[in-house]
């Protein structure tokens, strides 16, 4: 299928577009099944609220609109959804009045092996660190160079994701997915007010976790909280909820408890709706 600029098939972009320039810009990895992309309002409440945080003028009905027209056609797979502050001059205050730019792409549901979501998956752990910028933090924006690195670190297919901290070596997330640890029948996940993005499945299962009475939290994480965790997992809107069985630098592992099975089902079901 074809991509989509501005509600428009096209497959290129002015040279001048700042996305490209400054990765001036936000983007959403929408899975879609059935022609209906899942997690679709936490996915356009996330962009919006990027969107103000950049003082990118977005028009989000319009941009819904767009996403189910092209989910629809899709039927199945999974869409980039990218925005950017729009084409202007070399340098960088923004052209005054230039419109965002709406661009749509698509690529085929990932074949991930049912192991990993199974058995579960190791971490590889990253030595890259996620420099700390409040401006930034939560947000998907457009410049991803920290986990480009990151994941250039390990080619073992043995490891499926990567641990990756801030600069002053807290735990933030996995390079495509967020963390959750578990102990003592407590749901947490690292705090985000610094860096790390906010993923969509992250704060559907906090939601979820707490209206099944689960005591669920955010936290700052340090190392020696991954080692008193009964329970770890990582979870992104596209696969859902992976259990972490292991960090074999670390030497820890882990098994897939009974609180990550539980809040497995509930994520198959979040990405059925």
């Amino acid at each position: 299928m074809h991509s989509w600029i501005d509600g428009q098939p096209g497959s290129a972009v002015n040279l001048q577009n700042r996305g490209l320039a400054y990765g001036d810009g936000l983007f959403e990895t929408i899975a879609v099944r059935g022609g209906r992309p899942s997690l679709l309002q936490r996915h356009l409440d996330r962009l919006a609220m990027g969107c103000r945080r950049l003082a990118i003028d977005l028009d989000v009905p319009l941009a819904r609109d767009e996403l189910l027209a092209y989910a629809a056609q899709l039927g199945e797979g999974v869409v980039k959804l990218m925005v950017t502050r729009g084409d202007s001059p070399r340098g960088y205050a923004p052209a005054p009045g230039a419109p965002a730019r709406r661009i749509l792409q698509n690529s085929p549901l990932p074949a991930y092996p049912a192991a990993h979501a199974e058995q579960g998956i190791s971490l590889f752990d990253c030595q890259t660190r996620l420099a700390r910028q409040p401006l930034l933090a939560g947000l998907k924006h457009l410049n991803r160079l920290e986990q480009v690195l990151a994941r250039a670190e390990w080619q073992d297919p043995a490891y499926a994701e990567g641990l990756m901290r801030d600069a002053q070596g807290l735990l933030i997330e996995g390079v495509y997915s967020n963390l959750f640890l578990v102990r003592d029948g407590v749901l947490t996940t690292p705090e985000l007010s610094h860096c790390g993005v906010a993923g969509v499945m992250r704060g559907a299962l906090l939601d979820q976790a707490r209206a099944l009475g689960i005591e669920a939290c955010t936290a700052e994480l340090a190392q020696a909280d991954l080692q008193q965790a009964d329970e770890v997992f990582t979870c992104n809107s596209v696969y859902g909820i992976w259990p972490v069985r292991s960090v074999p630098a670390l030497k820890l592992d882990w098994p897939a408890g009974p609180l990550t099975r539980k809040l497995q089902a509930v994520a198959r079901t979040l990405l059925d709706t």
